[in-house]
């Protein structure tokens, strides 16, 4: 009853500085939009829907959410098109507001909302919002036959989102927020990259994490791999074959940082030829056959097209080889089949095994810059003091690490040089990372901060600590590095702590 008590009484009294009730958004008027509830959640007492109690979703502990302060939780559909169903979440902290905005992004074909993120965003003291992207569900199966929907989900819901969740922001505290940053991973990365090449003046700060921007070409590579542990009944890359590669990945590579410490802190520097795990005559275990060397070798160069030779997209890098089995394993990775069954095709029983990397431009005709965000001109973003911060993990196995380092030249080669966009574009390279998160190597980071004194203070990032844990407990730091430079080590001290190490080019 007590918790009752307090969602009612915050819900329908205005607090202190605010300048509407939480229920009285119900009724407020927004283009092609409904609001469908607004009201207090009280603190700790969030649950996710459908979740059935507050263990659903990501977090800490079995209750992710039970830390959170009292918030008004505004929802609401957005039809920007007949065929439009945009569901989105408006948070708003009930007290101690930092006066900022941050939206969050999503993974793969979205399709939910981003409770976890925004749990997150709240936690610092932000108005945040999500979007479920226009659909239910994680599969590309509503692409089929929808167009409208496909540019929900490409870019619209995501602007769309912003516009509204600025407008309930200012109508709840009476001033619009001072900042606002977008912060999103994989297809959350691509996000915010969208937004920053269509929509430059949405944000002040964007955080842009392994981004899926080259979206086409990203699920043709996908399908690279796949096919290259098929192409033969031998080709299959098992976990005890996988085991083999890794370990010769880092007997070659490993200590040429001058540090031994099982991660490789640049691939690109590593001269591993898998030939080395070759079955030696008779051998049947701890190696690999001619097939399985074969497809080793394919994943570990960028896909590319048969008739010009042009690069698809690069190649995964020698230290991931453990978490290879999502793309190279048995049946073809969904998120990126999904592109070609209901986009391209539009078959749902399309057979992976018969994409044809020769029509790359082909397929790139048909997305017509629909989902590839690979505009170099961030001149506009630029242009009103918008920062950029991107990260990506050297050992990233669903999304090739060079795909970020691309794109940075990408932007440099457009805008006059690395020097020309410095104070407003940074990459930050992990060693040892996978895909967002998790890995060998320090993988825990706030780039939230570093981006908060960017903007607000000018503070251009140098570099970023990053920890790794086992079982809860941090083992290493490390610093990351603005690309291109690397951390090396000053010689003395342990290797483990960030303090001895410095960033440089090598």
């Amino acid at each position: 009853m007590r918790i009752q008590f307090l969602t009612l009484s915050l819900c329908s009294l205005a607090l202190p500085g605010l300048a509407a009730t939480c229920e009285s958004l119900a009724s407020l008027k927004l283009l092609d939009a409904t609001i469908t509830s607004a009201a207090v959640v009280a603190p700790g007492a969030f649950q996710v829907p459908g979740a059935g109690d507050a263990k659903g979703g990501k977090g800490k502990g079995p209750n992710p959410y039970a830390n959170l302060p009292a918030f008004c939780r505004v929802t609401a559909t957005l039809t920007p098109s007949k065929d439009s169903d945009i569901k989105v979440e408006v948070w708003l902290p009930a007290t101690s507001w930092n006066g900022k905005y941050q939206a969050v992004g999503n993974g793969g074909w979205a399709g939910v909302i981003s409770y976890s993120a925004l749990a997150l965003g709240i936690e610092r003291g932000y108005a945040a919002s999500s979007t479920d992207t226009g659909h239910v569900g994680g599969r590309g199966t509503f692409a089929l036959d929808h167009p409208e929907k496909l540019i929900d989900y490409a870019y619209r819901s995501e602007h769309e989102m912003v516009v509204k969740a600025k407008s309930v922001i200012e109508s709840f505290y009476g001033s619009p927020a001072r900042y606002s940053y977008w912060v999103g991973c994989s297809t959350g990365g691509k996000q915010g990259l969208t937004e920053a090449q269509r929509y430059p003046n949405d944000f002040d700060g964007i955080v842009a994490g392994a981004p899926a921007n080259y979206m086409i070409h990203l699920h043709a590579w996908s399908l690279w791999v796949y096919q290259a542990v098929h192409k033969t009944p031998d080709s299959l890359l098992e976990n005890a074959h996988l085991q083999v590669l890794h370990a010769a990945a880092l007997k070659a590579c490993d200590a040429l940082d001058g540090v031994a410490d099982g991660v490789i802190d640049n691939p690109k520097k590593c001269k591993f030829d898998p030939a080395v795990t070759m079955c030696a005559a008779g051998a049947t275990t701890g190696c690999l056959n001619a097939d399985q060397v074969a497809a080793a070798k394919q994943i570990y160069t960028a896909a590319t097209n048969p008739r010009n030779k042009a690069e698809i997209f690069p190649p995964l890098e020698p230290g991931s080889e453990m978490s290879w089995g999502i793309l190279a394993g048995r049946n073809p990775a969904d998120v990126a089949a999904d592109t070609f069954r209901f986009v391209m095709f539009k078959d749902p029983n399309w057979d992976a095994m018969k994409l044809d990397f020769a029509d790359i431009d082909k397929f790139d005709k048909t997305d017509n810059g629909l989902n590839n965000a690979i505009n170099p001109d961030l001149s506009k973003f630029f242009d009103h003091k918008g920062k950029l911060l991107m990260y990506h993990g050297w050992n990233d196995q669903l999304i090739a690490p060079g795909n970020s380092i691309n794109y940075y030249n990408g932007v440099a080669k457009r805008l006059g040089g690395v020097a020309k966009i410095d104070q407003s574009m940074r990459l930050f390279m992990a060693p040892g990372m996978q895909h967002c998160n998790g890995g060998d190597g320090p993988n825990s980071f706030d780039a939230v901060t570093l981006m908060e004194q960017w903007v607000e203070q000018g503070k251009a990032p140098e570099k970023m600590i990053a920890s790794h844990s086992t079982q809860g407990q941090v083992d290493r730091t490390r610093p990351l590095c603005t690309y291109p430079q690397t951390a090396v080590y000053n010689g003395s001290g342990s290797t483990n702590e960030a303090a001895n190490f410095s960033c440089k080019v090598q």
